[in-house]
């Protein structure tokens, strides 16, 4: 009972939130909702230290119920990122492959080791001690784009097909990677005398290259239950049937169930829409995911906004975080800028394709998920202020001017 009265609490504040951004802000949906929700949390917040009630003490003991990294990592994510892929043209993607492929994985790994090592330069020069290795785990938990963020963020925003293509593809995948250096760095840091250099390889593999694999199963399995009926009721459980049961089996088989999950949707979202559905069956499935889509993204960003109220900050937590927004974007320039310039020696971009992929990529729920899966401590306590302070600029001040500076590039290109 007490998991039905959160999830109701939730979507009721959800509507309202969503209500009063369309009817008075008129902000996209999620960058919205979160922006009331945040408010909210800070006034609850202010009003508690002001004494004059505790309704801060009543929202925090009921986001106490909240686990939100299984919430979203192992509830939300899976219908999220299908409900992304199903609508990603796979000739698109194929004509980026190689873009989408270099910035998902190497562009990560750069951005990892130079967020790691600004972290660790920055918290020592501000006095507060912390091990390399959780700086790494920052890095990994912040330098992958939300893909949840960003492909809401990109229904508003008007930029060529292509460049859209390469953050939409970028960001769906990154965060599987992402993931699985996050994996794998964590065990280095929690079970070192388990971990060395050929397993944390192996381990990557294992997920990285497995989840692949074991979405392109997935998908073909439900492509063909999907041809071989015309209801759009039962086609409409089967793909559910691939979003719950195989991201489950995916975690069981210990392969990455973003990257399996993306896959089997970009299969079924081109291969199985054209070859596979009735238009009728097209209607409704579109239909069905894109609710699902709003709805989920609605009530992850209200999560977001009222998180805070759960947060350890300190005035020097606050610091930390916001001196390294900008080296979180440095480490974006660079880890984005590097990869296109060796690549532009091989194919053309279109004009400030860098400038609007670091700006676009946008962080989000992920991150903090990630961070809060971190075992108790002070240093999770710093890491999670950190990843809060960024992944809330991000949201907020990328998501709400990306639209205008890509327009603004074209105009001038």
């Amino acid at each position: 009972m007490e998991t039905l009265n959160l999830a109701a609490i939730l979507i009721t504040l959800s509507a309202l939130f969503s209500y009063l951004n369309h009817r008075y802000i008129g902000l996209p949906t999620t960058i919205g909702v979160m922006l009331i929700a945040l408010l909210l949390s800070l006034a609850l917040i202010f009003i508690g230290e002001m004494g004059i009630a505790q309704f801060d003490d009543v929202a925090e003991r009921l986001l106490s119920g909240v686990d939100f990294d299984t919430t979203l990592m192992h509830g939300m994510l899976s219908f999220l990122l299908f409900a992304g892929a199903l609508h990603v043209d796979l000739g698109d993607l194929r004509q980026q492959k190689w873009v989408v492929t270099v910035l998902a994985t190497v562009g990560v790994v750069i951005s990892t080791m130079i967020v790691g090592c600004l972290t660790w330069l920055l918290l020592h020069w501000l006095g507060i001690g912390i091990p390399f290795i959780y700086c790494l785990l920052f890095g990994a938990l912040i330098s992958p784009t939300d893909p949840i963020a960003v492909l809401s963020t990109l229904k508003s925003v008007g930029i060529v097909k292509s460049l859209e293509t390469k953050i939409a593809g970028e960001s769906l995948f990154n965060d599987g990677v992402g993931v699985v250096i996050f994996l794998v760095i964590a065990g280095l840091a929690f079970n070192p005398e388990t971990v060395s250099a050929g397993t944390a390889v192996l381990l990557f593999i294992r997920e990285a290259i497995g989840g692949v694999f074991f979405g392109l199963g997935l998908g073909y399995a439900g492509f063909f239950l999907l041809r071989t009926v015309d209801n759009y009721q039962v086609e409409v459980l089967i793909t559910l049937a691939i979003v719950m049961g195989g991201y489950s089996m995916a975690l069981a088989l210990h392969t990455s169930g973003p990257i399996a999950i993306v896959v089997a949707g970009l299969l079924i979202g081109n291969r199985g829409r054209v070859l596979a559905m009735s238009e009728r069956t097209r209607e409704h499935l579109d239909t069905f995911w894109e609710l699902v889509d709003e709805v989920l993204n609605a009530v992850l960003f209200v999560l977001i906004g009222l998180e805070v109220l759960v947060l350890q900050f300190t005035g020097e937590y606050l610091a930390a975080g916001l001196m390294m927004i900008p080296l979180v974007l440095l480490s974006r320039a660079i880890s984005v800028g590097v990869p296109i310039t060796v690549l532009r020696l091989r194919r053309e971009f279109s004009p400030h394709v860098v400038k609007i992929l670091v700006w676009g990529g946008i962080r989000g729920g992920i991150s903090v998920a990630l961070a809060l899966s971190l075992p108790p401590s002070p240093m999770r306590d710093i890491v999670v202020a950190m990843t809060y302070v960024v992944v809330v600029f991000s949201i907020l001040v990328q998501g709400l001017t990306i639209g205008p500076l890509a327009k603004r590039l074209s105009e001038r290109a």
